[in-house]
């Protein structure tokens, strides 16, 4: 596999315990789930998970996974070299089209996160391109086709008019507020500062 500037996603241990757990919790693996509901299931993906919650009382989780993976889809949630595959395709689709002019802000953004230390991991998704640590501490994603959102992990804590607020505190996500990039020059000390700073408070919980 050629050389990525990804990393594996961090929830993929988890999936790999729940995979594991499947055989014991269960008495079929994985393999066994896919070959009976190719075998008894509707065709249908969603029918598929209806009949695994119904007949066999998984959870919406559950059910959904092993659908996935009924078709031919979803390698990517428990393997690593399945995952980055997939990562590589994800940006190439965010920023394909009419968002293609943005790319050279995704890669600078990219470049400067990823330079702020080993340890930070870039785990893209279909939608954003999150930053961990230890944690998400930031995310890059595209909002319109002449902009692009960095959002950072900073708690509640006051800031500048131009971090705008994403609303994640009061819902208790990580990312509470972003910085619009609409051009290379939006790209500047501040927003190096603050991304600094999310990466900092990372490192300090």
């Amino acid at each position: 596999m050629k050389k990525t500037r990804y990393s594996p996603h961090p929830g993929i241990p988890m999936m790999q315990k729940w995979v594991k757990m499947l055989s014991e919790k269960t008495g079929r693996s994985l393999a066994q789930w896919v070959a009976l509901v190719k075998r008894q299931a509707p065709a249908e993906t969603r029918a598929r998970r209806e009949w695994l919650q119904r007949e066999h009382g998984f959870g919406t989780f559950g059910a959904a996974w092993i659908a996935e993976r009924a078709q031919g889809r979803g390698r990517e949630h428990d393997d690593p070299k399945a995952y980055l595959r997939a990562a590589e395709g994800y940006v190439e689709a965010m920023y394909s089209g009419g968002r293609s002019g943005l790319r050279p802000l995704y890669e600078a953004l990219l470049e400067l996160a990823l330079s702020l230390g080993k340890d930070v991991k870039a785990c893209p998704g279909k939608t954003q391109v999150a930053l961990y640590r230890q944690h998400v501490f930031a995310n890059i994603r595209p909002r319109t086709r002449t902009r692009i959102d960095l959002g950072l992990a900073l708690g509640n804590q006051k800031t500048p008019k131009r971090l705008l607020d994403t609303g994640g505190y009061a819902k208790k996500d990580r990312i509470t507020r972003a910085i619009p990039i609409t051009s290379l020059r939006d790209i500047d000390a501040a927003t190096k500062r603050w991304l600094l700073k999310a990466y900092a408070l990372d490192g300090a919980s």
